[in-house]
């Protein structure tokens, strides 16, 4: 750690005022527990939003909520690891801004608002569209199984450029910061930090992403071992940092970055699948604490998003087989926040409807 990367001042949340919470949640007319999933993300939305408030809140609301796609290209793309060309990164980039894309639907049809980050496509993206913020970092990172993925400057400009970004979306009203990314072989740079910070096999970090054959799987297995050999190597002590540097992507730092950012904001953040659930792992690795604020929206096909969810201690909400990516199970996810929202908010106590039970 260097004194060139930005400092978070994260609160751990106030549990005191978790039993004041149930108590609210438990007066309703319904049976203890009977909303199930419901029931605790209701509490944990409670219990972040109680932060800014003198006790448990009576009322809580989502305000605004973004989905922030970082995109950003890999080195490791150069081989045939993905069903997709590197070119796809920035098409796909013009395509969200075209309105094209998954995530564009599901937001629409959520009521959430989308911007999208160049964290460091290949080619810079050109367009005038207000919804594209520019982070560049570098012209993609480098191949992670052969040589570092970032400097250490630019992994601290990559933490830093994240976490203005969540900044920006905390000034302007929001309170769900959710996350998504792009970038073709981002899955072989997630599977590469979770072998070197969980010590997991190979094997069991890397899968076939959005549909690879078994001759791509073989060589993105041995790519990443590659990578995994050359780090431990170099790095008895791994760290965070280290392995961020070594085998992140640009987008995935920013997205440590921003979580970091809105955990010291205090807001709720909403993450994604395999590559947004490895950015929450690597953020909560250089600060626990943010993991407070932390829902998970959905398990993905990809295997190895059970291995993060453990380590995370997370439960996700949904389990619907994605393994798109974009952010897509984040924004379906967003439905329930607002159910979470509207029970603890209206659903009449057994006092207020005169049910005696």
């Amino acid at each position: 750690m260097t004194d060139q990367f930005p400092v978070f001042e994260i609160k751990t949340l106030d549990y005191s005022r978790q039993n004041i919470i149930q108590q609210r949640i438990d007066s309703k007319t319904k049976p203890p527990g009977s909303l199930g999933v419901l029931e605790a993300l209701a509490s944990r939305i409670a219990l972040i939003q109680s932060r800014r408030e003198a006790s448990a809140p009576e009322q809580i609301t989502i305000n605004r909520p973004v989905m922030l796609v970082f995109a950003a290209d890999h080195g490791v793309a150069r081989h045939p690891v993905s069903i997709a060309p590197q070119a796809v990164t920035e098409q796909m980039v013009m395509n969200f801004l075209a309105n094209g894309a998954a995530i564009n639907c599901f937001c629409q049809a959520n009521d959430i608002l989308l911007n999208v980050v160049d964290a460091g496509v290949l080619n810079a993206i050109e367009s005038d569209d207000p919804r594209l913020l520019s982070a560049r970092i570098a012209a993609g990172t480098g191949d992670f199984s052969v040589e570092p993925a970032m400097s250490l400057q630019q992994l601290a400009d990559a933490l830093a450029a994240g976490a203005r970004i969540a900044q920006q979306q905390v000034d302007a009203g929001s309170n769900v910061l959710a996350f998504g990314e792009m970038g073709i072989g981002n899955t072989s740079s997630a599977a590469a930090l979770l072998a070197l910070v969980e010590d997991l096999p190979v094997t069991e970090a890397v899968g076939k992403g959005t549909g690879i054959n078994d001759e791509q799987l073989a060589l993105k297995q041995s790519l990443v071992q590659q990578a995994v050999a050359r780090v431990r190597a170099e790095y008895p002590q791994l760290c965070a940092e280290d392995a961020l540097m070594e085998a992140g992507g640009f987008e995935i730092a920013q997205m440590v970055g921003a979580m970091l950012a809105g955990a010291e904001q205090g807001v709720t953040l909403l993450i994604d699948g395999f590559i947004v659930s490895m950015a929450a792992l690597m953020a909560v690795r250089l600060e626990p604490s943010c993991r407070d604020y932390m829902v998970f929206a959905h398990q993905s096909e990809e295997q190895a998003h059970k291995a993060v969810l453990r380590a995370l201690g997370a439960r996700p909400l949904l389990d619907l087989g994605l393994r798109l990516g974009e952010g897509t199970g984040a924004a379906l996810a967003m439905p329930l926040l607002r159910a979470a929202c509207a029970f603890y908010n209206d659903m009449a106590t057994f006092e207020s409807a005169g049910v005696t039970v």
